[in-house]
């Protein structure tokens, strides 16, 4: 492709790529689709994306097919590859000038270089990082940046790969130039301390950007490029210069306003230091080891003391609680029950631990937690007033523990009690004592303060098993917490609720049950949503656990039933209701056919929950699995909801349709149960069997629970069901019989074996083409002993129920292996006698037996040849299939 003619035809093609018109674009990306492979396209696409007086949409498209280019085009072994010649040229284009204006295109541009230098750098690319280190030294600011931008990518990418002889590369690299990178950083640091003070905003801007993208480079070489890096000392007075910078920066956030964006930039940047030290903790936990203690001391004293106030933000707190936990939960710090037994890096370390968290600093941590991050804020209260389903979504884990403050404390909370519960198991009983009693409605603080103390007891409820007495405080404080009415003690009861949960598997007596029962029926009519829907969890803990008593619930269960149904039409967003759902179905799963009375308002409303959820996979997968339990509850008379449940099979286990990708594992779960619990095949429980060969298609995990569905078929309706759908079956597992596991071939033949058992007239018939298979393996001596059992059930049945069939499949083998009929048959007892140990299920074992008997009355010469051997192991299977009768003392055939 010559560069001068096509570049204009090129930059035409890409401008008609942009339109918004599909008959101008559709032609336009088909043309660039041909060029793809054109040698010279790349650089066509290069001058174009590098030349600034173009349309900025031209040019970011240019980038965009140059960077696809890269990955499929770039590789020497790539079909279609680009010549070494022209990658040189490129290579060499791409770092020419660092003057891109667009921010965007400028990003893309770097990710690109990146592409390139995780295929070519350093061999094919040696001059790279030096250009980069030059061009981060330049004067520009536009040149610097964007050099600076390209050398984090690069860096980033290269510190991605993982083979041995790449991670050597990078640790030469990292070597070359940490010291390079720090002198950057602390001069991009020190520029941007001096202009907080000083400078204008853009300025700031400005540094704190280099400041933020050249921490991100040694981030980077800091994690990955040393294989030892404590050993570095570069490296460690860079670890331990953070906490510095760490401190420099939250000043000056007081001097720098909290709605621009220089605030959001100096956040990340606080974050990204925190970042560094909790990538190189999980990376290098040993070389962490001397930054232990100060990393403590600074996380501590920021987040819990006065230091903090006016410089700390949640993300920070957050990052700093994550630094602790893992520091308190790391196993490389936690010596073995025998010391002697670990290794002098895990004591040094665990040393340091013991020496810093001494009572005092574990009572403040557990105080704090308690007394300050515990308690539920003005806007948490707000949003309980305004929006009381998000407030429970957000409660119950909306968010990752590693992100978002709440989940975050209250994980810490765990992990440091857990770890020294000896210590600050008197601290929370303490907590609790100081609480007895009713609290004043009118004392808000007070009733926050005991919302925190309980939930931290529930947090911890393993851990203060031996020092509660749960059943005494449920009857004398807790019960009657529950049934105090005001508006202002929701939080309580919404509280108490929750905590009971916690406990219920933990200790509480059984007997106890019925007077929860009882709370959670009046909890369920509570006038707040929020309290309501954590009843409805409790409820699911509770019929969960393992000492749940079905009679102790039954008198209950109507009118729990009834108002957890009343709570699902009334709760509006979706993740409420897939979890009131959940608790309906586990309901349903724990009575079983004592619902069958009170489930007809949940029938009758199910349809148009699936219909409202349309756009709402998740949802519907929660209505899938109510479905499940609803079926086998109501056993045979689940047949009147088939004019729903079969749409609903149909559409779920239907690959054609998208959701199925969603639906599918629910859906035929739901299709199993509906077969095991129908009295007969409808015809319309017989038409969705259209969906079965292209999920057998698919070969997935799935193939199980589809076996298991074809047999329900042949057990409910073997000849309708052969009939209309067997040719097309026998195709599929002739297909699948060459590819799947050994497991797979076992559950293919089981489910021929099957059909042979139930039909023995129209099985053989339908499954034909798979006989010939089966005989094969029998002759050649299959390896597999399960596979071989299989084998030589399936011929059992058509020798023992289909005599003629088998005949004719004798001769048809004879002439495929070019043998006589008798010699072959000679071969197949021999085999089979040789290879009776292989079975090892009684029937099957039985079944043989009778097959290789049935033989017997026949004169043929090779079939009285093999007498003894047929006798033989058909009376090892009697002694196999016989049991003794213990009243009468006598012999008789296992069933």
């Amino acid at each position: 492709m010559d560069l001068n003619s096509a570049s204009t035809v090129v930059l035409q093609v890409l401008t008609q790529a942009t339109s918004q018109d599909t008959a101008v674009l559709k032609p336009a990306e088909e043309q660039l689709k041909q060029w793809e492979t054109q040698p010279g396209f790349y650089s066509v696409l290069l001058n174009i994306f590098t030349n600034h007086t173009l349309d900025i949409n031209v040019r970011w498209l240019a980038v965009l097919y140059f960077k696809h280019g890269i990955d499929r085009y770039w590789r020497r072994v790539a079909p279609h590859a680009l010549s070494e010649e022209e990658k040189t040229t490129l290579r060499a284009g791409l770092i020419t000038n660092f003057n891109e204006p667009i921010n965007q295109i400028a990003t893309q541009i770097a990710v690109l270089i990146a592409k390139v230098a995780r295929l070519d750098c350093p061999r094919q690319w040696p001059e790279l990082i030096p250009t980069l280190i030059e061009s981060v030294k330049v004067q520009d600011d536009l040149r610097q940046h964007r050099a600076l931008l390209t050398f984090y990518h690069v860096t980033k990418t290269l510190a991605s790969k993982r083979l041995a002889a790449d991670r050597k590369l990078f640790y030469d690299l990292a070597s070359g130039i940490y010291n390079f990178a720090c002198s950057l950083w602390n001069h991009h640091t020190d520029t941007f301390l001096q202009q907080v003070s000083s400078g204008s905003e853009a300025a700031i801007l400005s540094s704190l950007e280099r400041t933020l993208l050249s921490l991100k480079v040694l981030r980077k070489l800091t994690v990955n490029g040393f294989v030892e890096p404590h050993k570095n000392m570069e490296v460690m007075g860079f670890l331990h210069g953070i906490f510095v910078r760490l401190k420099q920066f939250l000043e000056c956030s007081r001097n720098i306003g909290t709605d621009n964006v220089c605030r959001d930039r100096l956040e990340k940047t606080i974050i990204l230091f925190t970042k560094v030290l909790l990538d190189f903790l999980d990376q290098h936990p040993f070389s962490f080891t001397p930054l232990i203690q100060r990393s403590l001391e600074f996380s501590v004293s920021y987040v819990f003391t006065e230091v903090g106030e006016g410089v700390t933000f949640e993300r920070f707190i957050v990052q700093c609680m994550n630094l602790i936990k893992m520091i308190v939960k790391n196993y490389a710090y936690k010596p073995s029950k025998n010391f002697e037994d670990s290794s002098p890096e895990t004591l040094e370390a665990h040393k340091i631990k013991m020496a810093f968290f001494t009572y005092p600093t574990l009572t403040e941590i557990c105080r704090r937690l308690v007394s300050h991050y515990f308690l539920l804020t003005e806007e948490e209260l707000t949003m309980w007033e305004e929006d009381p389903e998000g407030f429970t979504v957000e409660e119950t884990g909306g968010d990752s523990w590693k992100y978002s403050l709440r989940p975050c404390t209250e994980v810490l909370f765990i992990d440091i009690f857990h770890e020294y519960n000896q210590t600050l198991t008197p601290v929370l009983l303490e907590m609790m004592q100081t609480l007895q009693g009713p609290t004043n409605v009118e004392d808000m603080n007070a009733l926050l303060i005991k919302d925190a103390v309980y939930n931290a007891v529930g947090l911890a409820a393993y851990e203060l098993f031996d020092s509660v007495d749960f059943d005494q405080w449920f009857k004398n404080q807790l019960l009657p917490e529950l049934q105090v009415i005001h508006n202002r003690y929701k939080p309580l009861r919404r509280r108490v609720i929750w905590l009971i949960g916690q406990w219920i598997s933990v200790k509480f007596k059984s007997d106890l049950r019925p007077m929860l029962y009882e709370a959670i029926c009046n909890l369920l009519q509570d006038q707040d949503l929020v309290v309501r829907i954590e009843t409805a969890t409790t409820l699911k803990l509770t019929v969960d656990d393992f000492e749940f008593r079905t009679d102790q619930f039954l008198p209950y269960l109507e009118t729990m039933f009834t108002l957890l149904f009343q709570l699902l039409q009334q709760v509006t967003e979706c993740d409420t209701k897939m979890h009131v759902l959940h608790v309906l179905s586990c309901v349903i799963e724990r009575v079983n056919v004592q619902i069958r009375p009170y489930v007809g308002c949940l029938v009758q409303y199910l349809p148009l929950l699936w219909k409202q959820s349309e756009e709402h996979n998740m949802l519907r997968c929660a209505i899938l699995t109510t479905l499940i339990h609803l079926v086998q509850g109501l056993g045979a008379d689940s047949k009147n909801l088939y004019p729903f449940l079969l749409p609903v099979i149909q559409l779920s286990t239907d690959v054609s349709q998208p959701p199925h990708v969603y639906l599918l594992e629910d859906g035929l779960e739901l299709w199993l149960v509906t077969l095991e619990n129908s009295p007969c095949v409808t015809p319309e429980l017989l038409r969705i069997f259209q969906n079965m060969s292209p999920l057998l298609e698919l070969s997935s995990e799935n193939l199980r629970t589809c076996f298991k569905i074809i047999n329900g078929y042949i057990f409910l309706s073997s000849t309708e069901f052969l009939q209309t759908y067997a040719v097309g079956l026998c195709q599929s597992f002739c297909e699948l019989l060459k590819e799947i596991t050994t497991e797979g071939q076992v559950q293919v033949l089981k489910v021929v074996e099957n059909a042979l058992k139930v039909n023995p007239i129209l099985g053989p018939q339908m499954f034909q083409p798979i006989l010939p298979y089966v005989f094969k393996g029998i002759i050649e001596g299959e390896r597999y002993p399960v596979v071989m059992s299989t084998y030589l059930g399936v011929m059992g049945r058509v020798l023992l129920q289909n005599t003629s069939f088998f005949s004719s499949l004798l001769n048809e083998m004879a002439h495929k292996f070019n043998q006589e009929m008798d010699q072959l048959l000679g071969n197949m007892i021999e085999m089979w006698v040789d290879r009776m140990d292989n079975i090892t299920q009684p029937e099957r074992r039985k079944l043989s037996a009778l097959a290789l008997l049935s033989l017997l009355p026949s004169d043929n010469s090779v079939i009285q040849d093999k007498f003894c051997g047929i006798i033989n192991i058909s009376v090892e299977g009697l002694h196999d299939v016989m049991t003794e009768d213990p009243e009468t003392g006598t012999y008789k055939d296992w069933p």
